[in-house]
């Protein structure tokens, strides 16, 4: 039989290897398992001295701290590992018997993170930079600025920070790469700095990995965050971020932001974190049934950036390109709304969001589309020179603006830009500035001879106007139609009688 003082000592001894078991496992998962500490880092000799020069140095001392509280400094990732380059790279360089690369892509990245930036790759993030071609750029480079003067100013400090630019360097008469009395290469400064969605590097390599996840922390917390993505998904064309914070989904997550687990891995919902989902939650994050993607297309079952809406396989189909059909990106998404939501829920929230988009389609996005490309092939407006005549700048706020509200305010349970942020403003565009400019532009095309012309876009016109949803704007509402109208009103008028 043990005395009560030698089963003590036993305890305590247990208790001892416990407790170190329970650092060890901390310190290999790198958690900080003990208040104030910190998990130790791991700094290779060949980033040594890369670590104690540029700690002096006050314009890059901070990516230095940055670093040290990274997960890459306590896996030993460090400064060679990323910035490190063969000798053929075009913006390589020479520093202290070191390669360097001037940009670290996300092809940089791929050395260890081979997966996410495949899903990189083919998703429409990494794609972002066409937008340089679009209405969007002309509006930049050409209406707001001048590609003649001051470079492309407004399209470099706005458009492309978002979508990224054409990374360029700087040449010499023959062509070949400038570099600077230290040696490094020279970027062309119209181009760079930029940390755009859908950058084109110069290794070929499309996007940019800080523009989520910020150097030097590369903080997967931070990538989670909501405001990480209000950089470009904001504003009167975009506004997913103000939307998101209307939303319940929004309400909750600042309500319980602490409750969320933003650095735990992996992070599933339902498991790791029930208050809210994020951006990130439903476009990217893992759930039980499947795991993370870098792919934000994955589970988008429409577009909702164009002046038409259609589903977001369409473009792969017409192009005979292979691609994940619609119904499984949207089970996909629904996957992750089932965690918190039943069948029922899930499936009436996209019977309202579809009916949403199909009802600005058919009313709205079609025949004005068609009204506008009738009006070009009549010559009643220019067909070569954008924003150039009214109503292409009535038009193109109509769908480019208020059209896209009205459609992602649907899409994410944003109700005041469904409606007055969106279709209210969508109708009023069309109604008390659209139809007007035609029916003007129809009196000039028969004052100056063109009478065919004025007469098949008349004709459109018309059918458009005639239509079940047009006809109230002619005083042809039926007369069912009318009295529940007047009833509803009369009801209204009642209950707030006396107001």
């Amino acid at each position: 039989m043990l005395s009560l003082e030698t089963k003590r000592t036993i305890i305590a001894v247990l208790s001892f290897f416990l407790l170190a078991a329970l650092l060890i496992v901390g310190y290999i998962e790198g958690k900080r398992h003990i208040p104030g500490s910190k998990p130790a880092i791991a700094i290779s000799d060949g980033n040594k001295k890369c670590v104690e020069c540029h700690s002096q140095q006050s314009n890059a001392s901070t990516a230095v701290a940055q670093w040290k509280e990274s997960e890459h400094a306590i896996k030993g990732v460090g400064c060679i590992e990323c910035h490190g380059a063969d000798e053929d790279d075009i913006d390589a360089f020479s520093h202290y018997q070191s390669t360097i690369a001037t940009i670290v892509s996300p092809k940089d990245c791929s050395r260890c993170h081979k997966q996410e930036f495949a899903e990189f790759q083919r998703s429409h993030h990494a794609q972002a930079g066409k937008i340089l071609g679009s209405l969007d750029n002309v509006l930049a480079e050409v209406v707001e600025g001048s590609t003649m003067m001051h470079g492309n100013a407004v399209a470099t400090s706005g458009c492309k920070q978002c979508h990224g630019s054409i990374v360029e360097f700087v040449r010499d008469e023959d062509g070949n790469v400038m570099k600077d009395r230290n040696g490094i290469v020279m970027i062309d400064p119209e181009t760079w700095p930029n940390t755009g969605i859908g950058r084109l590097n110069p290794d070929g390599s499309l996007g940019s990995c800080a523009a989520c996840h910020n150097r030097h922390y590369f903080s997967v917390a931070q990538a989670r965050e909501p405001d990480d993505c209000g950089k470009c998904h904001l504003g009167p064309d975009h506004p997913q971020y103000e939307i998101y914070r209307e939303s319940k989904h929004g309400i909750n997550f600042i309500a319980h932001k602490d409750e969320m687990n933003l650095d735990a891995k992996p992070w599933i919902v339902g498991k790791d974190y029930i208050s809210a989902p994020t951006c990130a939650t439903c476009h990217m994050s893992a759930t039980p049934n499947q795991p993370v993607t870098h792919d934000v297309g994955e589970r988008i079952s429409w577009t909702l950036r164009p002046p038409i809406s259609e589903k977001v396989d369409a473009p792969d189909i017409k192009a005979g390109r292979e691609t994940m059909p619609w119904e499984e990106r949207r089970q996909n998404m629904q996957d992750v709304c089932f965690q918190c939501h039943t069948k029922q829920y899930v499936q009436s929230f996209y019977k309202q969001y579809d009916d949403v988009v199909n009802l600005y389609n058919d009313k709205y996005g079609i025949p004005t589309t068609a009204i506008m490309k009738k009006l070009k092939a009549e010559g009643m407006i220019t067909a070569d020179v954008a924003f150039d005549d009214e109503i292409e700048w009535i038009y193109f706020y109509l769908w480019h603006h208020e059209g896209r509200r009205a459609r992602m305010g649907a899409s994410m349970m944003g109700p005041d830009y469904t409606q007055w942020h969106g279709m209210y403003e969508v109708a009023e565009r069309f109604y008390v500035e659209f139809v007007p400019e035609v029916k003007h532009l129809i009196s000039e095309a028969r004052a100056h001879g063109n009478a065919g012309g004025a007469a098949r876009v008349q004709a459109l016109l018309d059918e458009t106007l005639s239509s079940e949803m047009h006809k109230w704007y002619l005083g042809r509402m039926s007369p069912e139609e009318k009295a529940a109208r007047d009833k509803a009103k009369a009801e209204f008028d009642k209950r707030y009688a006396g107001d």
